[in-house]
């Protein structure tokens, strides 16, 4: 293995910009390689997180990493880019990946696998990812991230309601639309200075648009595959998708959803549902007991979230996609390093499981044991070991690690009794999420040109349906899809599906 081979190898020389100070590719020498990464909220990086240490003992290799803003990443990652001027490793959308690295401003793995036993068998496993790191001339330029299992199983929302509330009252959870509104009345009718239902955002993944979208017409947001199919389809064109409307424009006017849905930032959603002003709402699962424990804090003794049932409508299958397993980022060599050899035997190392597991896991017996062969986050960390994790070991830390599915698989392993009981009771609902897709530079120009003016145009006018600013009628309803159409729907639509045969027909 890897890690036997270099275990005795010292550390030397650094670069900042562009590639290792070391010439050659002699593995008895120490090797610096620079790396691009920027500070998290939970903690600052660190040049002395121990699991790098233990990386250097084991491969020879020190990391420097140049540190960014999360504000300036995105800039500081294009003027590199631009410039050609990428640090050693870096991470970048698989679609940079494959534009740039025939370019040269990444190395080709591919011409490198005879000795990366590791990367060659990730691509082997994961024929998404080798799909979204090939570019146009065959290259392989990124190792895409993971992000969920490989059986499409982990998710990362439910609906959360007022689990105290609910007993108190003696209220049941709805399982149907219809329920659902009655629900939201109920609750409306027990707390009249209160709105209910209420969303931290309009579109995506927790978006009102995006989740009620889903329940009416089975798509995840204006554009997605059908859960049951390998066809995308458009939500507005769904039957259901005026009733979608009606139904929202309803609970509108009932003051059942908040009134300033569309305008709220995240610390006023999290400041209605902390003191009561809302009662329900969509949102990512691992905020739930931290959520309650806040409120507790804050002075509501009896405060309790719990998940409530996914619904759907009539006729349209209730379910919520998993984490992908593939994620839209990946790590790419810069093709300036000046050591090759020994920066794709370090990537392949970490590709590797027992590297893999120093970014992902951390250290055995420090930040995690195993359990009937399976990683579980120590004790001592909490419900959020991510915190943790981040901030003291650089475990799990954004732009380092290349596997989140394994992270996040021992932290669900240490999860409490109740989070469990939600995983279990969500587990019908959930199915694969849909691959991604390769697209050409004809499909991105399109997209480009098209899809931001069609999503504005989308949202402002399901805003104006909604609160009833425009009335939803079929004459209305006809020119808000005329208008779609002119800015492009049916050409994105046809692209998308076009796009998703070729990436995967073989």
């Amino acid at each position: 293995m890897l890690a036997g081979l270099m275990a005795s190898v010292m550390l030397v020389s650094g670069c900042a910009g562009g590639g290792s100070k070391e010439t050659g590719s002699d593995p008895n020498k120490p090797v610096t390689f620079s790396w691009l990464v920027y500070d998290r909220v939970e903690g600052k990086v660190r040049d002395d997180w121990e699991i790098f240490k233990v990386l250097e003992e084991k491969t020879g290799v020190n990391v420097d990493f140049q540190i960014v803003s999360q504000e300036g990443l995105e800039e500081k990652r294009q003027i590199m880019i631009a410039t050609n001027t990428a640090t050693d490793f870096i991470q970048v959308p698989t679609q940079d990946g494959r534009e740039h690295g025939p370019e040269k401003v990444f190395l080709n793995l591919n011409d490198y696998l005879d000795i990366a036993p590791n990367i060659k068998a990730f691509y082997e496993q994961y024929p998404e990812a080798k799909a979204l790191a090939t570019g146009t001339d065959g290259g392989l330029y990124t190792i895409p991230v993971l992000e969920g299992d490989a059986e499409g199983k982990g998710f990362n929302f439910v609906w959360y309601a007022r689990k105290d509330i609910m007993d108190k009252h003696g209220i049941e959870a709805p399982t149907t639309l219809d329920g659902f509104y009655e629900y939201l009345k109920e609750l409306k009718q027990l707390y009249p200075d209160s709105y209910p239902l209420i969303s931290n955002t309009i579109v995506g993944d927790t978006g009102l648009y995006t989740t009620f979208g889903r329940i009416f017409t089975g798509v995840n947001g204006f554009y997605s595959q059908l859960p049951e199919s390998d066809e995308y389809a458009f939500a507005p064109y769904h039957e259901n998708y005026k009733p979608m409307l009606e139904f929202l424009n309803k609970l509108y006017a009932e003051k059942l959803l908040d009134p300033e849905y569309s305008l709220l930032t995240q610390a006023q959603w999290e400041e209605r549902i902390l003191t009561g002003k809302s009662l329900v709402t969509y949102f990512w699962k691992a905020d739930l007991e931290s959520l309650t424990v806040k409120a507790r804090g804050a002075g509501t003794a009896d405060y309790e979230l719990d998940a409530i049932p996914s619904i759907a409508a009539d006729g349209i299958k209730n379910y919520q996609f998993s984490r992908p397993v593939v994620g839209t980022v990946g790590r790419a060599i810069s093709a300036k390093v000046k050591d090759k050899e020994r920066a794709v035997k370090f990537l392949d190392y970490l590709v590797g499981e027992e590297g893999g597991n120093y970014l992902s896991l951390g250290i055995e017996g420090k930040t995690y044991t195993m359990e009937n062969g399976q990683a579980l986050y120590n004790s001592e960390f909490g419900e959020s070991p991510f915190n943790t994790l981040r901030k003291d070991w650089g475990v799990w830390y954004d732009m380092i690690t290349l596997n989140n599915a394994k992270s996040r698989a021992a932290w669900e392993q240490g999860l409490s009794e109740k989070s469990k009981d939600i995983n279990a009771r969500y587990e019908a609902y959930i199915v694969p999420a849909p691959k991604q897709i390769v697209k050409t530079e004809e499909e991105l120009e399109l997209e480009k040109s098209k899809l931001n003016n069609l999503n504005k145009f989308l949202e402002q006018k399901v805003t104006e349906f909604v609160t009833g600013k425009t009335p939803i009628n079929d004459e209305t309803y006809q020119r808000f899809i005329d208008q779609a159409k002119k800015l492009g729907s049916d050409e994105l639509l046809e692209m998308y599906n076009t796009a998703y045969k070729r990436t995967y027909s073989k």
